[in-house]
Formats: structure tokens, sequence, C-alpha cells
């Protein structure tokens, strides 16, 4: 039974990395591409590790692998939301059929403002 249930997580897992790696193919703009293997990517793995975890069955290596989910679960969305507000203050070009660019006026207003009232709002 175990065995079952490790080979689907397994196989589930590896479709959703195909998915994101497709995604990141696919998609028009970095911040498409960046939230497609963020997301598509960090559940594909966990779901691996999951079936490596029940495959294996032993205490180290269920607890090895929880631990490695875990951080993946943790860093991941993190170093990809850094990547793209890198990408972002950059100007990198958006999708030509983005509607909205909320973050722009923002970051003019940032950019236009003197050093004491940027100062002044980190502080606030």
């Amino acid at each position: 039974m175990a065995d079952v249930v490790s080979g689907i997580l397994l196989l589930v897992g590896s479709a959703f990395m195909l998915l994101g790696a497709i995604g990141v193919l696919r998609m028009p703009d970095v911040f498409m591409r960046m939230g497609t293997a963020a997301k598509a990517t960090t559940l594909g793995a966990g779901l691996m590790f999951l079936g490596v975890a029940v495959h294996f069955g032993g205490q180290g290596v269920v607890t090895r692998c929880l631990l490695v989910i875990a951080f993946i679960f943790l860093t991941a969305p993190v170093a990809a939301h850094m990547i793209a507000r890198a990408a972002f203050s950059v100007n990198t070009p958006l999708w030509s059929r983005t509607l909205v660019d909320v973050l722009n006026e923002d970051w003019e207003r940032l950019r236009e403002a003197p050093q004491d009232e940027a100062a002044e709002e980190r502080n606030a």
C-alpha cells in the first residue's frame, strides 16, 4: 500500500514540476514566470519529498524530508518575491496586455521623494 501511495505522490509531484517548467517557457513576462516557477515547483518538490518519506518510512528519512519540505516552502516564495522585486525596480517590461500597474505609482513616488521624507515614511 505504501508503494502505491508513494508512487502516486511522486507522479503527481513530477507532473507539477513539469507544469512549472512548461509555464516558465510559455509565460510572457518575468513576473508571470516567477509565479509559475515558485508555485508549481514548490508544490511539486513537496509532493515528491512526501513520496520519498512514505516510500522509505524510516524516522530519520521522514524527519529529513519534512525539514526539506519546510525549508522549500519557506524559502522559494521569498526568493521569487525578491527576484521579482529586483526585476521591477530595474523597470523590466511588463506583458503588453497588462492593464494596471499598481506598484508603479508607489515606486515613482518613492523615487521622487527627498531622502528625508522617504526615511520618515519608513520610520512611521
